[in-house]
This record gives C-alpha cells, sequence and structure tokens, in this order.
C-alpha cells in the first residue's frame, strides 16, 4: 500500500508549531526549541532512513524474483 504523498492536513503538529506565535517566547526559550526541534528532525530523519532501506530491500528482493 503506497502512502499518501503531498502536504498533510494543516492540523498535524508541525503546521501547529508553524502557526505559534513566537514573540512571547524568551530567547533561551527559542534557543530551547532550536535544540529540541533538532532533535524531532534526526529522529525522523533516522525514521525516514530505515524506511528507506526496508523499501529498498523489498525491491530488490521482488525485482530478483521477476529477472530470473
Amino acid at each position: 500500500m503506497e502512502e499518501a504523498e503531498g502536504p498533510r492536513p494543516g492540523c498535524d503538529a508541525a503546521s501547529m508549531l508553524a502557526a505559534e506565535d513566537l514573540s512571547r517566547l524568551s530567547q533561551f526559550e527559542l534557543d530551547e526549541r532550536i535544540r529540541t526541534l533538532q532533535v524531532e528532525i534526526a529522529r525522523v530523519e533516522q525514521h525516514r532512513n530505515r524506511y528507506a532501506q526496508q523499501r529498498d530491500a523489498a525491491e530488490a528482493l521482488f525485482s530478483r524474483k521477476i529477472d530470473e
């Protein structure tokens, strides 16, 4: 089953964060938010890489059977 491509609806967590008013946050709070978001970006990238590896392995497995 293919996953839907394109942006998700505007009610997901990332969209809500993007819409949040940052003017009320101190410089320390902004720095902490940046660090937190960087950790989350790394986590999402790791998940994306695992997904890509699994997909590549599946494609390799099924393409070998077709070629034989």
